[in-house]
């Protein structure tokens, strides 16, 4: 984490991260044409049919009585009326336009600036990596510091949470990668060795067995977790890899780099099944899968966050983000969720920027929803709490900050697998604008 690289592509630290609802059925046209010799109701008013017991009272008999619908006359117009009157179903409610959130605890400990910085799964902890050799995990409700991480020898650029949030994976400028136990803070006896520079990036694939690195050497290695050996070697790239990611199956890699270049992956094969770049051909430095797996989320030395369909044709971009700052540092972010429950819930993209703001906008019209302003200095990372209206960030400043969507916003939250239904649909809204 020293500042005698050459053109280092990651981050400078010399001075100091839904559905649409099914369509209705179709009735068959005997539904639809009743015999004339039944009153011509609509399925919704359609009588419920009453079944009598020869043992039935008198009193139960004059209550069906009394409830039955009259099957001519005033009375039968006056309770189509009443029926009619109440609505079927609730309005959908305006799509909000502006989120809120708000500072809620500054986290101090770090003596350089923060890395990275991510929640657990579970959604219990905060893991935040620094230049200054450490991890930290931290309580994300209360900010308490629960464990430091001590064991590299150098800055530490990269952490990763398995999927049972009970091991956490960090990848350090020592050019090694160590598991940690969150229980007792004490990392595996074991490094995983093998790659011959900075460690940039890292992912555990959703089981946990496997773990993905990106490295200033230009390679992607895949490991098993449990052997802690090089499964499979991929010369990704023609300049160092600074992003990788699994999709939420993982039978897919995503990885990027200086040269412009996104690359996904078979994970079973190893083969390079699509390659993405755009006109521009800025460098590349962070990649995520969005949550639902179709689209993957890149972010480029041009000031620009682009969202990419690496499925259809040869893939294209269907959307870009600006508004934030970013032309040197590394910067990463996360997909969020605001709105109301399913199918009322919409999706955000959050990142830092290099002017210490957090840019906040909406997946679909590209729109700034919010601008957070309290770090100090360049925004490395940011990410979004799993099921709560949470955000964790962390900088050049050397603080990991939380922030929290007033109570207006947060409307039962949805684990974000489930609501990012609008992405489903960004490939028709047409060509990158």
């Amino acid at each position: 984490m020293d500042g005698h690289r050459d053109s280092p592509p990651k981050r400078q630290r010399d001075d100091e991260d839904g559905y649409d609802e099914y369509p209705p059925r179709k009735r068959s046209s005997a539904s639809l044409s009743p015999s004339s010799a039944s009153p011509r109701y609509r399925i919704a008013e359609r009588p419920a049919q009453r079944y009598s017991r020869a043992d039935d009272s008198d009193d139960e008999r004059k209550y069906y009585r009394s409830r039955s619908r009259p099957r001519s006359g005033s009375g039968s117009r006056s309770v189509i009326r009443r029926r009619s009157q109440s609505p079927s179903c609730t309005p959908t409610p305006p799509k909000p336009t502006t989120l809120d959130y708000k500072p809620t605890l500054i986290l101090h400990g770090h003596k350089k600036g923060v890395a990275s910085v991510k929640f657990s799964p579970d959604g219990r902890y905060i893991a935040s990596c620094s230049a200054d050799c450490t991890i930290k995990i931290w309580d994300a409700q209360t900010g308490k510091l629960e464990h430091t991480l001590e064991g590299h020898l150098a800055g530490v650029s990269a952490i990763a949470w398995s999927p049972d949030s009970k091991i956490l994976a960090s990848g350090s400028d020592d050019k090694t990668i160590r598991l940690w136990n969150i229980s007792t803070g004490q990392p595996h006896p074991t490094p995983f060795l093998g790659h011959h520079n900075y460690v940039y990036s890292l992912a555990f694939s959703p089981k946990g067995n496997m773990l993905v690195s990106g490295s200033y050497d230009e390679a992607l290695f895949v490991w098993d977790v449990r052997a802690a050996r090089v499964m499979r070697s991929l010369p990704a790239h023609s300049d160092p890899v600074g992003g990788v990611d699994f999709v939420r199956d993982g039978t897919l890699i995503v990885s990027c780099a200086n040269d412009g270049l996104i690359r996904v992956w078979d994970t079973a094969t190893g083969q390079c099944l699509r390659t993405l770049v755009h006109e521009d051909n800025a460098p590349v430095t962070s990649v995520r899968f969005s949550p639902n797996g179709k689209y993957v989320l890149a972010w480029t030395l041009d000031s620009c966050l682009r969202l990419w369909n690496y499925i259809d044709g040869k893939g294209k971009c269907v959307k870009t983000y600006q508004g934030h700052e970013n032309k040197k540092f590394s910067l990463s972010g996360a997909f969020g969720t605001y709105g109301g429950p399913p199918p009322y819930q919409y999706a955000f993209i959050a990142s830092g920027s290099e002017d210490g703001d957090i840019v906040l906008w909406d997946v679909s019209s590209k729109n700034i929803l919010q601008k957070l302003i309290g770090h100090t200095a360049p925004v490395l990372s940011v990410d979004t709490h799993p099921t709560e209206q949470l955000i964790v960030s962390g900088g050049l400043d050397r603080t990991v900050r939380i922030w929290r969507c007033k109570e207006d916003f947060a409307i039962q939250p949805q684990p974000q697998d489930d609501i990012l239904r609008q992405l489903q649909v960004l490939a028709a809204d047409g060509a990158d604008a």
